[in-house]
């Protein structure tokens, strides 16, 4: 199941929020008991607590509150002035609505703290909508822009009233983007039918039970408990203070560079974070906080556009995916070891925080970090964390915490944190210097950026390098499961073994990606690998294990298996049918229900989808196909992509599915001009250049054809399917000696291929 969320856009940096429309739940969910009960036994946690961004992450507006000047303020943006300003106790904002008219909005809540807040507008329909306009809560500087003043946090961009990305449409809505992460005992309550919500919260903001969970037994417990405390026997309340960050790491002799944990750490107490600190798809409610996340999320792996080739952060990932490709983490370091859980801030200040685990005589020195003392390159995280800025004014530091690679840089595409601070330089010169300092053998510090990057761009050549990454137990278990995710469109017969190992995986985060790995291999050998994944004791695994299988005929299954398929795709399709309220979740329950034969269940669902969102364009090409897979006229079909592409006319995906209708009804030329155009329009897809290639030399356009495909080739350079043609239409051309050297690529590309090895051998005969 792919990831179907965005990032939620408007948030102060770990601003956790929590709200509901309408008010806290008549009818409490069962088992939370509320913050000021927790308070009466843990005091010196709640004081902690109060004032943080998890407390004051989403409020009432009050004048003490309210953070922006609503002194009757203007504010410009590409041709709209919208005014801030008061009537009576109530806050409102003058700005463009839904229908593009100026109109007054009374604010509704204040959303984060610094160093930004914004500002939520109730809608009709329970829906609570994030303003674009933000308020940059830092102290206003002299003569300097940033401060006290409002922005827009999409400020190169003019976003109409029928933009999904205005302030008023599907993507700035609370309770689809923000709700589950921001809030305590929160239910969406999301409508299909209405297309409404009834959301619900326990507590307004992030509180004691968003992090340790529903607290009603823990208080039944404590009643009668007396101490010692056992951790183990606290009535399934997750315990923050288990991090034991104080006593658990010592250096173990004088001189040591590091210190070492005394003994691995509870997995539960990362979960607890990383539910909320993860780009993740949601499949469940979660109310354990603790458990692995991918019992209740589908994290997103280290691919474009999330990240760079080399796992940096690219859009914002909210911390855990960077975490986890870390040292530290392998090491057993927890969020809590750096961070104090209730106020949310670091345990020390600059390079203390740092040295408590790393010898500050080996590190914390000019010996190592080759700067001034005083200088910004002197900082740990200068050189380790570097930060993005996200939302205009947000910086967030990356928490790979990685070795600086700037010989890597120009090759993967990726950010050098060295030319990050020394602006007016190049990563070579910044290559160049640390061979001044340390020689060229850092050179050779392995990473796993090289072979990610290549599995994103080098085709069926990287397999080699990805199935190594993926096998690699000593590699993080995100980057092998990235790597499995980029093997599945080079999936071939040799790799099915391989992909079966990953299958059984300690982690389930690989195993999911080796579902992906046996997607497009034949029924028998699916239901052998995937089919004792059915019944994994992690609901993720089992509901992509059943999504896998799904249109495989079920007779087909073990006896013992069918019921564990109905159960895990029960949970599949339960997972969408919560995510509703989202284009891509409707879009995956289509195409799970045409794997299954289920058609009119399958337009439904993509309708549904183009409801919601009438520019999602892979929804009109999903429609159509449903179309067509009821058998109806290809005019039909014609005629749905033509409707997307009233919406969207430079679509290339609307345009590569409207070319192939129009082979298929025989219009040549018509479907020429469409297929160019999409290539044309997406030089990163590989495949609409093939076809439109294929297309040309069926219309009898050979030369076309080769040039075509040579220009793709040079962006693509070991598509198997490209250079197969390639070297076939090279042939008929009498060409051999190009058709030679795109054979001879071809076996770079599949080295074990004995037909690879003949056709090379043929050509080179024929010279």
């Amino acid at each position: 199941m792919p990831i179907l969320k965005f990032a939620c856009r408007g948030l102060a940096a770990l601003a956790l929020f929590a709200a509901g429309v309408g008010g806290a739940a008549a009818a409490a969910e069962p088992g939370y008991v509320g913050a000021p009960i927790c308070a009466g036994c843990h005091a010196r946690e709640a004081e902690a607590w109060r004032g943080s961004h998890h407390d004051l992450a989403m409020q009432e507006p009050t004048a003490r509150t309210v953070l922006g000047d609503f002194s009757g303020t203007k504010f410009s943006h590409q041709g709209v002035v919208s005014t801030f300003f008061k009537r009576g106790d109530t806050f409102y904002v003058n700005t463009d609505g839904a229908d593009g008219k100026l109109a007054d909005f009374p604010i509704k809540y204040v959303f984060g703290v610094t160093p930004l807040q914004q500002y939520l507008i109730e809608f009709p329909g329970g829906r609570l909508q994030a303003l674009s306009i933000a308020w940059d809560s830092r102290p206003g500087v002299a003569g300097a822009a940033g401060g006290q003043r409002w922005f827009h946090l999409y400020p190169k961009e003019k976003i109409g009233h029928k933009d999904p990305l205005h302030w008023t449409g599907i993507y700035q809505n609370w309770n689809l983007q923000c709700a589950e992460c921001h809030s305590t005992g929160l239910r969406k309550n999301h409508d299909v039918a209405s297309n409404s919500y009834r959301t619900h919260w326990r507590e307004l903001n992030v509180s004691c039970e968003a992090c340790h969970g529903p607290g009603a037994r823990h208080v039944d417990w404590a009643k009668t408990a007396s101490k010692p405390y056992p951790a183990d026997d606290r009535k399934g309340f997750a315990d923050a203070s288990a991090s034991r960050w104080r006593e658990a790491w010592k250096f173990p002799e004088a001189g040591a560079r590091f210190a070492r944990r005394d003994r691995p750490p509870d997995p539960a107490v990362n979960n607890a974070c990383a539910a909320c600190h993860a780009r993740r798809g949601t499949i469940a409610d979660r109310d354990r906080p603790g458990a692995p996340l991918a019992d209740t999320h589908r994290l997103a792996l280290l691919t474009a556009p999330n990240y760079y080739a080399d796992g940096q952060q690219r859009e914002e990932v909210y911390t855990w995916g960077s975490f986890l490709q870390s040292k530290m983490f392998q090491h057993g370091v927890t969020c809590m070891d750096c961070h104090e859980p209730h106020t949310a801030k670091p345990r020390a200040e600059g390079n203390a925080l740092c040295t408590r685990c790393h010898d500050a005589a080996a590190f914390d020195g000019p010996s190592h970090h080759f700067h001034k003392a005083d200088a910004a390159g002197a900082q740990c995280v200068s050189c380790h964390m570097p930060a993005t800025t996200y939302m205009v004014i947000d910086p967030r530091r990356d928490h790979a915490m990685r070795v600086p690679r700037p010989d890597l840089a120009k090759r993967l595409g990726s950010p050098d944190a060295c030319t990050q601070c020394h602006s007016g330089k190049t990563p070579e010169w910044a290559a160049a210097a640390l061979d001044g300092w340390l020689g060229r053998q850092w050179r050779q510090r392995p990473g796993s950026g090289p072979a990610l990057h290549a599995g994103a761009t080098q085709g069926a050549k990287a397999v080699p390098d990805l199935l190594a990454l993926a096998g690699n137990a000593a590699q993080p278990p995100l980057v092998r499961a990235t790597a499995a995710q980029l093997l599945a469109p080079s999936m071939r017969p040799h790799l099915l073994q391989p992909a079966r190992e990953l299958l059984r995986d300690p982690d389930p985060e690989v195993r999911i990606a080796a579902l992906e790995m046996i997607e497009p291999v034949d029924p028998l050998n699916r239901i052998l690998a995937a089919g004792p994944l059915l019944a994994d004791p992690v609901r993720g695994v089992r509901s992509e294990a059943a999504r896998v299988l799904a249109g495989v005929p079920e007779n087909q299954l073990p006896e013992p298996r069918r019921g564990a398929y109905r159960r895990a795709l029960d949970e599949y399709i339960a997972a969408q049918r919560q995510e509703a309220d989202w284009p891509t979740a409707n879009a995956n329950l289509g195409n799970l229900y045409l794997r299954l034969g289920r058609f009119d269940d399958a337009v439904a669902a993509f309708r549904r989808a183009l409801k919601l969102d009438p520019r999602f364009a892979l929804a009109w090409v999903n429609l159509a196909d449903a179309w067509r897979a009821q058998g109806r006229r290809e005019q039909e079909v014609e005629a749905t992509l033509r409707e997307g592409l009233a919406r969207l006319p430079r679509s290339a995906d609307l345009l590569h599915a409207l070319g192939l209708a129009q082979v298929r009804k025989g219009d040549r030329t018509a479907a020429l001009a469409s297929l160019a155009q999409a290539a044309r329009l997406a030089p990163d897809r590989a495949r609409y250049a093939y076809v439109w290639a294929v297309a040309l030399h069926s219309a009898g356009r050979r030369q076309e054809a080769i040039a075509a495909l040579r220009d793709a080739e040079r962006r693509h350079p070991y598509d198997v399917d490209m250079l197969g043609a390639l070297v076939t239409f090279e042939r008929e051309a009498g060409d051999t000696r190009a058709a030679l050297g795109h054979a001879r690529k071809l076996a770079e590309a599949l080295p074990d291929d004995p037909r690879v090895k003949a056709l090379v051998a043929e050509l080179a005969r024929g010279r």
